[in-house]
């Protein structure tokens, strides 16, 4: 069966990233063998999602393009290229589930490796792109773009 994701806990100033990585989301993928089971897997990710505080339940981390409410904090480490923490939170359970994927593919790595990573590749090889409706596709991608174009400017003010 399907391994249970964890959850992204803070100790003091480091980060113990324990959310699956998007290697084991993918060969659970394959273990899975029909898109109903995949969807309720994708749900039972978004529900180990660490919570946001209220405060962070802000608009300034409001996601656009989203039809759901979505939200993304970014926490980035100091340096030219920082490690980059994102946590996120959404008000539906698919898309929850969406966003502890973006997590198991981008937090927890450097700004440049973010920026340089593929998403689509990643996605497709999951089936998400042909499985999920056009605004599910286009508030997934508006995610996507908005944890890279955070990582972007953590390199430039890195620089």
């Amino acid at each position: 069966m399907a391994r249970r994701a964890g959850l992204v806990a803070r100790a003091g100033n480091e980060y113990l990233l324990l959310m699956a990585k998007i290697d084991d989301i993918t060969d659970d993928f394959e273990l899975l063998s029909d898109w109903e089971d995949r969807y309720r897997h994708v749900i039972e990710l978004g529900r180990s999602l660490a919570p946001l505080t209220s405060q962070e339940h802000c608009d300034v981390n409001k996601v656009r393009g989203c039809v759901s409410q979505v939200w993304l904090v970014t926490e980035p480490s100091s340096g030219k290229d920082p490690v980059i923490v994102f946590r996120g939170d959404s008000d539906a359970h698919i898309v929850r589930g969406l966003i502890a994927i973006l997590i198991a593919l981008y937090s927890g790595r450097r700004a440049s490796e973010i920026v340089a990573t593929d998403a689509r590749a990643v996605l497709h090889k999951l089936g998400l792109d042909t499985h999920l409706t056009q605004q599910r596709s286009n508030g997934l991608f508006a995610m996507v773009d908005r944890m890279r174009d955070e990582a972007a400017h953590a390199l430039q003010r890195g620089a």
